[in-house]
């Protein structure tokens, strides 16, 4: 017999939505640039709920809330997590770099650093996510402060966008 017991959904004491609302967020703002997948966008809005982040950018073509694909993967998390919708990444970047934000696209570019190799700066950060198939806009990664890439050791060179948000997202927060 095993000596683990799942925990039901009491045991685990989560927050409702306006706890979550009220509670401090840790100081990072999640951008997506022209993410297309409504299901990526979903579980965008999930790990950013997980993480308690502040708010989610959501750029060019990237759907918004509320929609029908998005609530299959958020499970609810757009009620919880702040979002903003802007025509272009670059505007979202722009309004960030405003408020004093240090800007980080998650992209295999040269001279990127290795996400264990990351110091999480003082500043409050953003961190940009791209097109699954493009991955982030060489203007956009023009405007930024540094790329962080994720070590891979495989035959594939790339992550799915959603599962990249939460491994950096882990590293950085744990």
């Amino acid at each position: 017999m095993s000596t683990y017991q799942k925990l039901s959904m009491e045991d685990l004491g989560r927050i409702n939505t306006e706890e979550f609302r009220r509670s401090q967020k840790n100081p990072v703002v999640l951008v997506l640039d022209n993410v297309r997948s409504l299901h990526n966008v979903g579980s965008a809005f999930r790990t950013a709920d997980s993480f308690l982040i502040e708010a989610i950018y959501l750029c060019g073509v990237t759907g918004t809330p509320p929609h029908r694909e998005i609530e299959k993967t958020a499970l609810g998390a757009t009620q919880s997590v702040n979002w903003k919708y802007f025509k272009t990444t670059t505007e979202a970047v722009a309004e960030l770099r405003s408020q004093g934000y240090f800007i980080a696209a998650v992209e295999q570019a040269q001279h990127a650093v290795k996400l264990n190799c990351f110091q999480k700066p003082e500043a409050a950060l953003a961190l940009i996510a791209g097109n699954e198939v493009y991955g982030v806009e060489q203007e956009v990664i023009d405007l930024c402060d540094t790329c962080i890439e994720i070590p891979q050791f495989g035959t594939k060179h790339s992550l799915n966008v959603a599962v990249s948000i939460g491994i950096v997202l882990w590293e950085l927060l744990r």
